[in-house]
């Protein structure tokens, strides 16, 4: 038997997102950020891991959402994302973070297609986990424009 794609649930307003564990590479609890100037608004600053910048992007503002104030669950998602260079190391600010689980079945629905203006390239699929409709996020997708500004790609 095949072994189940395992991922991390996130939680974002009222939606459960889902990352890939593969590219997690650390979850952590707020830490002071240093804000860049002219910065994208999705893009909170600098925090420093181990020794090395990681820019942090708020995941609400990524996906269009509206922005809320931190709370103690608020984390940081430690990611590796493909960027036009390799691999690029990006954190992301979630409200919270609920556990590394396997979604119900293991394929995926296709994103919807649901209208021309609308496009789905940040969604790998839609899976389910406890009669609940999860997000399974495509970070490269998502991120793929982001880590190519000259801001990320240092």
């Amino acid at each position: 038997m095949a072994e189940q794609t395992q991922y991390v649930t996130l939680g974002v307003a009222e939606e459960i997102f889902a990352a890939p564990v593969a590219t997690v590479q650390e979850i952590l609890d707020m830490l002071p950020i240093a804000r860049l100037p002219r910065a994208p608004e999705n893009l909170l600053g600098m925090i420093d891991v181990r020794g090395k910048g990681v820019p942090v992007l708020d995941l609400r503002l990524t996906l269009g959402m509206d922005p809320a104030d931190d709370t103690e669950n608020t984390r940081i998602v430690v990611l590796a994302v493909n960027g036009p260079d390799g691999a690029v190391t990006v954190g992301l600010r979630t409200d919270k973070v609920f556990e590394v689980t396997v979604l119900d079945t293991e394929t995926l629905d296709p994103a919807p297609t649901v209208s021309a203006g609308w496009s789905g390239h940040c969604i790998a699929g839609i899976g389910r986990r406890n009669g609940r409709f999860v997000t399974v996020l495509d970070l490269d997708g998502l991120l793929g424009d982001i880590v190519r500004q000259p801001i990320l790609a240092a």
